[in-house]
């Protein structure tokens, strides 16, 4: 069986590199630990950087993505969206307008881009903004061919999740990291990484 060579390059926030989760993984981890690879020799590295916004995430992104390619294989994004545009007070336009760049220039470098959006709080007008950035990420995504996870929709209700937040100071522990994974996992991350799922056909 030929093994395929994959360079996944994720950029994002703290969650992305496992803040918060006493097991170290976080959601990214997880959805890694879940992937087959018995033909799929994978290389993830991981460029997270705390409190990022979106405008700081598009000025920083490529130069260090560049230097993890592999300029004759298969490369791969990340793109892990955090709630910072709303904690600074970005407009959802200049929000939007950051992440086209981010994607545009993912595009010029021929680069299948996966889009994870920001999760929910526990603060009701928090959760009012976040829900339009979520919106407007999913379309700027979507509108360009990329895919798009929406963690706030499925997340904003759920109990596990918003327990999970009131018991480590809202931030999400190993239940929340474990949420976001299972979203991302049945989101379309198996076809964009190219291998079956292992849960097809189970009952």
């Amino acid at each position: 069986m030929d093994t395929r060579s994959l360079r996944l390059v994720a950029i994002g926030d703290e969650l992305l590199a496992g803040h918060g989760d006493p097991r170290a993984l976080g959601w990214f981890g997880r959805v890694l630990s879940k992937t087959p690879q018995d033909s799929l020799d994978l290389s993830p590295y991981v460029l997270a950087n705390p409190h990022e916004t979106t405008e700081v995430l598009a000025d920083r992104w490529l130069g260090e993505a560049q230097r993890r390619f592999d300029l004759e294989g298969d490369n791969r994004l990340v793109v892990a969206l955090s709630g910072a545009d709303e904690r600074a007070g970005l407009s959802t336009a200049r929000s939007r307008l950051n992440l086209a760049n981010i994607l545009d220039a993912a595009t010029q470098l021929s680069l299948n881009a996966f889009v994870v959006g920001p999760p929910p709080t526990l603060d009701a007008d928090r959760n009012r903004r976040l829900a339009q950035l979520s919106t407007a990420f999913g379309d700027v995504t979507t509108r360009r061919n990329h895919f798009y996870v929406d963690t706030f929709t499925p997340l904003e209700a759920h109990e596990q999740w918003r327990s999970d937040l009131a018991a480590h100071n809202g931030i999400p522990g190993q239940q929340g990291h474990g949420l976001m994974a299972w979203l991302v996992l049945h989101r379309g991350w198996y076809p964009w990484i190219g291998v079956a799922d292992p849960n097809a056909g189970t009952v």
